[in-house]
């Protein structure tokens, strides 16, 4: 079992990116540690830090249910699309961190999919 985040476009041939459920876990919990903050320490996470004591463009993406909740909004992927893509970037630079490379590759998919989603003017949806 995994997740899967497609352009909710109805069209079964478009791009998509998928994790286990521990992966994009991993994923989110670096993607915050690169914004300054544990993921761990939010609401929903386990802790009690509110989001609204963090600012990312990344949130409608960190703070999003695994299985349920709304698809995330084209407007939604712009943002958060211009941030992975800095932080990816990041990453690339950083190279020497074999934990770290692992989540570069994932990273480039979601946004040629954010990218389809926004040009389609489709939602991104999780399943």
């Amino acid at each position: 079992m995994g997740l899967v985040l497609f352009p909710g476009d109805g069209d079964n041939k478009s791009p998509d990116v998928s994790w286990s459920y521990s992966g994009f876990a991993a994923f989110r919990r670096r993607l915050a540690e690169t914004e300054g903050f544990v993921l761990s320490e939010m609401r929903g996470f386990g802790g009690e830090r509110p989001w609204s004591e963090v600012s990312t463009a990344l949130e409608p993406l960190l703070d999003h249910p695994d299985v349920g909740g709304n698809d995330l909004s084209p407007d939604e992927c712009a943002s958060i699309l211009v941030r992975l893509e800095a932080i990816t970037d990041q990453w690339t630079q950083e190279g020497d961190d074999q934990l770290l490379r692992q989540h570069i590759e994932p990273a480039r998919r979601l946004a040629g999919v954010l990218l389809l989603c926004i040009e389609k003017d489709v939602p991104l949806a999780f399943l």
